[in-house]
């Protein structure tokens, strides 16, 4: 980082969540172990569920647009593009 620059934190908005009991009981424990606020504990799991839902939607793109591109090819076709070769070696 620069020298005088500084990185401006994410703006943070207060809001107000149910959750089950279980799941927040479980997110106490995981913050008083850490030493850190419940708020901490909370932004973090849904930041990596997110993260992890972003991949899934990227990955479902990626297949989607393969499906179109190879999906009017048969079988045969797509083991050819692939480099099997389906007939045996010349003698």
């Amino acid at each position: 980082m620069k020298r005088g620059i500084r990185q401006a934190k994410p703006a943070k908005r207060r809001t107000t969540l149910s959750l089950p009991s279980d799941t927040l009981a479980y997110a106490e424990r995981i913050a008083r172990a850490r030493r850190v606020n419940l708020s901490t504990v909370i932004a973090e799991a849904l930041a990596e569920g997110l993260r992890i839902q972003r991949a899934t939607e990227r990955s479902q793109a990626v297949f989607d647009s393969y499906r179109r591109a190879f999906g009017g090819f048969s079988a045969e076709e797509m083991l050819l593009l692939d480099g099997i070769v389906l007939a045996p070696p010349e003698r």
